[in-house]
């Protein structure tokens, strides 16, 4: 089976508590080793932004869990395409916390400031993600 790289975003729920990213971030990396799917999750504000690299039926099936999960809404992806090399395959999910650092890439990409990433393309996504990997240290 080849590879695909899945982009989506999506605005956290009223779900979305204080531990949440941590959780989300914990069980995300065990459940992503075990199914082989590398890739960096992003959160600034209300948003998530995130890429997930795998197989086909690996990628497919985390994406129906996030479409479930009560802690997001507004699921919406930018991008399903087959991939012939990882972009973060040193990352079972990479963590980047965006601040005012990451404001200067985010602008690059998108129209404006403050960061929707529903404004972006996912070409646009794809790129951003990988500034933020080039440019910070994976938490």
């Amino acid at each position: 089976m080849f590879l695909t790289r899945l982009i989506y975003v999506s605005t956290i729920t009223d779900k979305f508590g204080t531990t949440s990213l941590e959780d989300i971030l914990k069980v995300g990396r065990v459940n992503n080793t075990k199914n082989g799917i590398t890739g960096m999750l992003c959160f600034k504000d209300e948003y998530f932004i995130q890429c997930l690299e795998g197989s086909r039926d690996a990628i497919n099936q985390t994406y129906n869990k996030i479409l479930t999960d009560e802690r997001h809404s507004n699921v919406v992806m930018l991008e399903y395409t087959p991939i012939d090399v990882r972009d973060f395959n040193d990352w079972c999910m990479g963590y980047i916390p965006t601040s005012q650092f990451t404001d200067p890439l985010i602008l690059k990409f998108s129209t404006s400031l403050p960061f929707n990433p529903y404004q972006l393309s996912g070409i646009g996504a794809h790129q951003l993600l990988l500034e933020f990997k080039k440019n910070f240290t994976s938490f």
